[in-house]
């Protein structure tokens, strides 16, 4: 793989940065829902789900959690672990589709998708530019 001569000090500054703020924002709030499941759907005003749609929704906070060292990985070196971000694009992506068809299903209220703000959205421009000029752009990074 070329080393970072594309990328500015600056812009690989930005995203060192957005990366590690990403890797602490998924290990809080992945560890938080794992732990307190409940206080999420009080917030929004959602009835609390029986049983199992707590441990479900358990598992999409270990989901959060598991992400948190691969953006430590991409953190530590952008260039190097760039399929990461990828991934992390992706989830961000999906996210929101899948809350957008609960939404439109009658299944969540909008109060709801006030998640998608701290989970995925905020999230988006610098994991697009970032995919776009490390992994599009330079086409080393998938080969």
């Amino acid at each position: 793989m070329q080393p970072n001569s594309d990328i500015s000090p600056r812009e690989l500054r930005i995203y060192k940065t957005t990366f590690w703020l990403a890797a602490i924002y998924n290990l809080i709030w992945g560890t938080a829902v794992v732990l307190f499941p409940e206080p999420p759907f009080k917030w929004a005003g959602i009835p609390l789900p029986d049983q199992t749609g707590l441990i479900f929704w358990q598992c999409i906070g270990m989901f959060v959690l598991v992400y948190a060292p691969g953006y430590a990985f991409l953190a530590s070196n952008p260039v190097r672990y760039a399929p990461f971000a990828l991934v992390g694009l992706l989830g961000k992506i999906c996210g929101p589709i899948g809350w957008v068809w609960a939404y439109t299903t009658g299944k969540l209220p909008a109060t709801s998708g006030l998640a998608l703000v701290g989970n995925d959205l905020i999230w988006w421009p610098v994991f697009m530019v970032f995919v776009w000029r490390v992994m599009v752009q330079r086409r080393g990074a998938l080969t």
